[in-house]
């Protein structure tokens, strides 16, 4: 890892806690503004919790059941080329079996045939799309397919015929769904034509790409694309899908920080199990490479406190994730790049990724995008100095 950056940039990180479930090892790092020497530190576990305690005080971590500290076990270990503000432990924790993987419930993996369904804007959770029932829900084939086929075939594209649903069809994307329009939709939904961008004007061998853009008729929240007549394109990040019967969570949907990180999170997770890859390029839909996201691993339980919070607070739990002290959470830990950064060695990084097309698409509308990018920037920015980097990349965790 790179060395240590200033102390100015962002906020004093007082402990950062990493649990890796399939190893059932730990990370420590406190803070010498809360500790001066390793002996100012003493780190005990109960069941499903953590407690740390330093010369400032008491800091009690709820961890996911059935994970729990092995009694003894951490120890300070040398924190390498990080800064010298740190004090870095490490430490082994026992798992239970049925705790280490969680079902999830991503829309991807909710959605099932002849079950009845409602689509609500994830915005401002108004009611778009009224007791659906789907008697096909059907794969779509991988976002980069077209790209293989222009790769493989010497003559015009045999498979150029869209891929529509037909009236009771759900047809999933990587990043969205089609559905049939019905004579509901009218009362809850927009259409506009988008503008020509500045660069397909000017272009006069690009052909122009117009959108006609979906959205909430409510609140004005981008939700897709009208794809095709009666076909409706909506992105998963912008929509809020649910049973129509059962209990239902407005809260957690409400906070769109929250949800974006964990729809985006579990999506990502979901496609590197299911196409065994690690690497992706979030991209707009005009095919402009947005990030470039490298998947480190998806076993991750973490937690960062910032030092001002430490001692005052005795038990974080999972409720508190996005208050100022975050709880212990499942996360997938991510090396990133923006590509519009400048420095040479990201361009190199955002050259060599195009050149091999070694990032599997995830394509999102440029908001989203920046949305993520805001995420994932934040994300770095609670860590202690010594994890921010990893050579030329950013370091970042998605909660799950």
């Amino acid at each position: 890892m790179a060395a240590c950056e200033t102390r100015s940039r962002t906020h004093e990180v007082g402990v950062f806690v990493e649990l890796r479930r399939r190893l059932q090892t730990g990370l420590l790092i406190v803070g010498k503004d809360l500790a001066g020497s390793p002996a100012d530190v003493t780190v005990t576990g109960g069941d499903s919790s953590l407690c740390v305690r330093t010369r400032r005080g008491e800091l009690s971590l709820t961890l996911p059941a059935g994970v729990a500290l092995e009694q003894g076990s951490c120890v300070p270990t040398p924190a390498g080329e990080s800064c010298e503000e740190e004090l870095h432990y490490r430490l082994r924790i026992g798992v239970e079996r049925s705790s280490e993987e969680e079902a999830s419930d991503s829309v991807m993996e909710t959605l099932r045939a002849k079950e009845t369904y409602c689509f609500h804007c994830q915005g401002c959770m108004t009611r778009l799309l009224e007791d659906r029932v789907f008697k096909r829900v059907l794969p779509l084939p991988n976002g980069n397919w077209n790209a293989l086929v222009d790769d493989w075939c010497c003559h015009p594209d045999p498979f150029a015929k869209k891929l529509l649903p037909r009236a009771e069809d759900c047809l999933l994307g990587d990043t969205f769904l089609l559905l049939a329009r019905d004579d509901g939709c009218d009362q809850t939904l927009t259409e506009e034509v988008s503008p020509v961008g500045a660069e397909d004007g000017q272009d006069p061998k690009k052909p122009c790409r117009r959108l006609t853009l979906i959205s909430c008729k409510s609140c004005s929240t981008a939700l897709g694309e009208a794809v095709a007549p009666g076909t409706l394109k909506l992105y998963f990040t912008q929509v809020v899908v649910e049973p129509a019967v059962g209990d239902r969570k407005w809260g957690a949907s409400l906070d769109r920080s929250l949800f974006l990180e964990r729809t985006i999170a579990a999506r990502l997770s979901e496609l590197s199990n299911s196409l065994c890859t690690f690497r992706f390029t979030v991209q707009t839909p005009d095919g402009k490479a947005f990030l470039l996201l490298w998947l480190l691993n998806s076993d991750s339980i973490i937690a960062s406190v910032p030092e001002t919070r430490v001692g005052g607070l005795k038990s974080i739990g999972p409720a508190a994730l996005h208050s100022p002290s975050p709880g212990a959470a499942r996360a997938l830990k991510l090396l990133y790049v923006a590509c519009s950064d400048t420095g040479a060695q990201q361009r190199d990084i955002v050259t060599s990724w195009e050149v091999s097309v070694i990032g599997h698409p995830v394509v999102l509308p440029l908001k989203v995008c920046e949305e993520l990018q805001k995420v994932i920037d934040d994300s770095n920015s609670t860590l202690p100095a010594s994890m921010r980097r990893m050579r030329s990349y950013q370091v970042a965790y998605l909660r799950l």
